[in-house]
């Protein structure tokens, strides 16, 4: 196994040189919570970028939860893809069914996450969607394809670890593609990771308030004292 990562907030600032090209352009980087929010801080300040949340809910198929027929986001929007959808024989009752499910869990993530801001402007903007690891792919497809709805000027996909085959194909689905590792197998992400906590909701939460006070205008007033560091808890799950 190549050199391990500290923490996320490591594997960020070593993202983040791969991605110095897109500094001075009107950058938005949207983390996937949880786990791909400190590694999208440390991305934001090398770019001087705008931060938010990309919280995208996935529409699986109910007999088979990887599969996924749509995907919801912010703001009302959702996507299906039709080719699942008729190959499956899911009927519109079902698709409803699944989408009010999601949308509970989407919405309480938007109130938390991004504390009553409204969703940033996407359209005609350098997007960075960022993640701290890629195993199967299937949230990260539905999280481009919500971010191409928003019709972005540029699409850039970043993680420090993808799993080499998934690499292949995402990278054929964005504009541009940044990551540190492809191993051929990446059976968890944790374990590329020294430190991989499964991060709690308020530790979102303080990132990215963060966040948004570094990038108040000057007399908004001091930055909270908040720690981005990941704390010990057991291993984050595989995505």
């Amino acid at each position: 196994m190549s050199k391990r990562f500290r923490d996320r907030s490591d594997a960020g600032r070593q993202l983040a040189v791969l991605l110095t090209p897109l500094r001075g352009q009107d950058v938005l980087v949207l983390a996937l919570p949880r786990g791909g929010v400190p590694v999208g801080y440390e991305i934001a300040r090398a770019l001087h970028a705008s931060l938010d949340v990309l919280n995208v809910r996935k529409l699986g198929v109910p007999w088979h939860e990887e599969l996924a027929m749509g995907a919801i986001a912010a703001e009302g929007i959702r996507v299906l893809n039709n080719d699942v959808i008729v190959a499956c024989s899911i009927s519109a009752t079902v698709i409803e069914e699944v989408t009010s499910l999601q949308r509970v869990e989407l919405d309480r993530r938007e109130r938390l996450y991004r504390g009553g801001r409204p969703a940033p402007e996407v359209r005609g903007r350098t997007v960075v969607l960022v993640d701290d690891g890629i195993a199967t792919g299937a949230t990260v497809r539905a999280a481009i394809t919500v971010a191409r709805a928003q019709q972005p000027k540029h699409l850039v996909l970043a993680a420090p670890v993808v799993q080499r085959s998934v690499a292949d194909m995402l990278q054929r689905e964005v504009d541009e593609f940044a990551c540190l590792q492809r191993p051929h197998h990446l059976y968890a992400i944790g374990v590329w990771y020294e430190r991989f906590p499964q991060l709690r909701d308020d530790e979102v939460h303080a990132i990215m308030a963060r966040a948004a006070a570094e990038s108040a205008p000057a007399g908004a007033g001091p930055s909270p004292a908040h720690s981005i560091g990941d704390v010990e808890t057991p291993d984050a799950p595989i995505k």
